[in-house]
């Protein structure tokens, strides 16, 4: 059984799609609700029981990134640092974080992501056997995402990028869960057309080198935040649940105390 005990929170890329927004301030410091945006994804791996964090942003907003979270120690965490040269593919995380992985696995989040709903990320963090584990959601145009493909056992048979075609109507969120033999994978990945480690082709790389990749269902809601529209829309989904909303500036201990099982 494969130990997670780390978290990546990615939050690089140029926002152009929110854009001049983000000419202000990078996507994921954008407000939502009452707080900044990379608040809720790293709710969601304190809510899986995860203490030690590294951020992984771009050379211009790690600083701000630093300011604003420091080192995590008031909220029970240790939170370090790397820069992302440029954007380079979700993948490309597990190449910068090896330092920090140490050979060991970890649970990835997108900083641009927000979950609600019971998940329960410490029981599936706890449970976890190895391989990689994602994550799906159901959507109504699954051909804007990446599109996971999974037999009645859970067992993923592939995922595929932006699909004209899906082969299910489940869009795979930006979570996920790896065995100490990411890094590696990563490493062994080519840059796609659009110059980027790919994260559906170190999936695919798995799943072809036998590795198992199992599959998990979003309950609740998730909401990707990379349009102006759906920017919004996460600010009226938070402030209609704003009473039940976990707040990372509580420590570990309060939170995962807190009624429920709530992961933001």
């Amino acid at each position: 059984m494969a130990v997670i005990r780390k978290g990546i929170v990615l939050a690089g890329g140029a926002g152009t799609r929110l854009y001049p927004l983000t000419k202000v301030a990078s996507k994921q410091l954008q407000p939502v609700y009452d707080k900044p945006l990379i608040y809720y994804p790293l709710s969601t791996l304190m809510m899986g029981g995860l203490k030690d964090i590294l951020l992984i942003s771009t050379p211009e907003d790690t600083p701000r990134f630093e300011s604003l979270l420091g080192d995590g120690s008031q909220w029970g965490m240790s939170i370090t640092y790397k820069v992302q040269p440029k954007p380079a593919g979700i993948a490309q995380a597990f190449i910068i974080g090896e330092e920090f992985l140490a050979g060991e696995g970890c649970c990835l989040v997108l900083g641009d992501n927000i979950f609600y709903g019971r998940i329960r990320l410490d029981l599936i963090i706890k449970a976890f056997k190895g391989g990689a584990r994602v994550f799906g959601y159901p959507v109504t145009d699954p051909e804007r995402y990446g599109v996971v493909e999974f037999d009645d056992s859970g067992r993923v048979l592939g995922i595929e990028e932006k699909p004209a075609h899906p082969k299910s109507r489940f869009a795979v969120p930006g979570l996920y869960l790896y065995d100490e033999h990411v890094v590696d994978v990563a490493k062994a990945l080519q840059p796609s057309d659009r110059g980027e480690l790919e994260i559906s082709d170190a999936h695919q790389y798995l799943i072809e080198h036998g590795h198992t990749v199992t599959y998990s269902e979003i309950t609740g809601w998730w909401k990707d935040t990379g349009l102006p529209e759906d920017l919004l829309e996460a600010n009226r989904l938070v402030l209609d649940h704003a009473s039940t909303i976990i707040d990372p500036s509580a420590t570990i201990d309060a939170a995962t105390k807190i009624a429920g099982n709530v992961i933001v």
